[in-house]
């Protein structure tokens, strides 16, 4: 389903970003037992921006929806998250592009991993432990703030 806020903003250095409004994603947490923190991590679609990498469940803002509404709805809509079962802890702004585009990470957990389904824009979808997300080739932005997240996962 597109909405209003489907689109690039492009900074004048020739970089772009998806979301005319902004976008957002959900850091879903939940306890794995002995193996501790796990986050809910999507390989995103080899023909998306850049693809092939690790990164949120997430997506562009719509003009009406605040970062929180966006990252939730983006999880259902690219991974089939049941958003009655979330609770949303924090938002942080993690990225500000020279535009002014900004992208949020919306901290959420869950009592332990959902079932997850998969749309078009994932190439899978996994629950990893904490200590092992640095193992994956990540999103580049989501690289740069993950040690900062995961600090805040504890």
């Amino acid at each position: 389903m597109r909405g209003d806020g489907d689109g690039w903003v492009f900074d004048p250095d020739g970089a772009r970003y998806w979301g005319r409004y902004g976008a957002a994603g959900l850091l879903l947490c939940a306890s794995m037992g002995d193996d501790g923190v796990g986050v809910l991590l999507q390989h995103r679609a080899v023909w998306s921006h850049q693809g092939d990498t690790w990164g949120l469940p997430g997506g562009a803002r719509d003009s009406h929806e605040s970062a929180v509404d966006a990252a939730v709805r983006e999880a259902h809509e690219e991974a089939g998250v049941d958003v009655e079962v979330i609770e949303v802890l924090e938002s942080e702004v993690t990225h500000e592009a020279v535009s002014g585009w900004t992208y949020t990470t919306v901290i959420a957990r869950v009592p332990e991993p959902v079932a997850t389904t998969a749309n078009g824009e994932s190439a899978e979808l996994r629950w990893v432990p904490e200590d092992q997300v640095d193992d994956l080739p990540l999103h580049p932005a989501f690289g740069r703030a993950w040690p900062d997240l995961r600090q805040r996962l504890r």
